[in-house]
């Protein structure tokens, strides 16, 4: 490959057109390299509800489109609950707002339970 040979020979001397040539095809080469498609954006981050992995965009985001991440949505008959570190796991209405980060874990739980009733 030409491009690679003007690289490990430097004892020869080059035309300045030729440098800046090969200066300018290394640049757009770097600066193309780092593009990406506008429907290839990567995902922003990585969230987790009940251990599965998943990859959303948005920085803030309701119970409800928490509740659509995974692909069955999760139903009305199940609460959903935000892992908050050191404190009490917070319950997440429909309505309510949640930043997202890297990281950020969910869990479902039954909406209702009834201790001692039969099954």
């Amino acid at each position: 490959m030409v491009l690679s040979w003007l690289l490990v020979t430097p004892l020869v001397k080059y035309p300045d057109d030729v440098v800046s040539w090969y200066q300018d095809i290394k640049k757009r080469g770097a600066e193309m390299a780092y593009e990406q498609p506008e429907d290839h954006k990567e995902p922003d981050f990585r969230i987790q509800i009940d251990r599965a992995h998943y990859e959303v965009r948005q920085p803030e985001m309701t119970g409800e489109q928490l509740r659509h991440v995974p692909p069955t949505p999760i139903g009305s008959d199940r609460d959903l609950f935000e892992v908050v570190p050191g404190e009490p796991d917070r319950k997440i209405g429909d309505l309510d707002v949640v930043k997202i980060s890297n990281g950020k874990r969910f869990f479902t739980a039954p909406a209702h339970i009834n201790p001692g009733a039969s099954a």
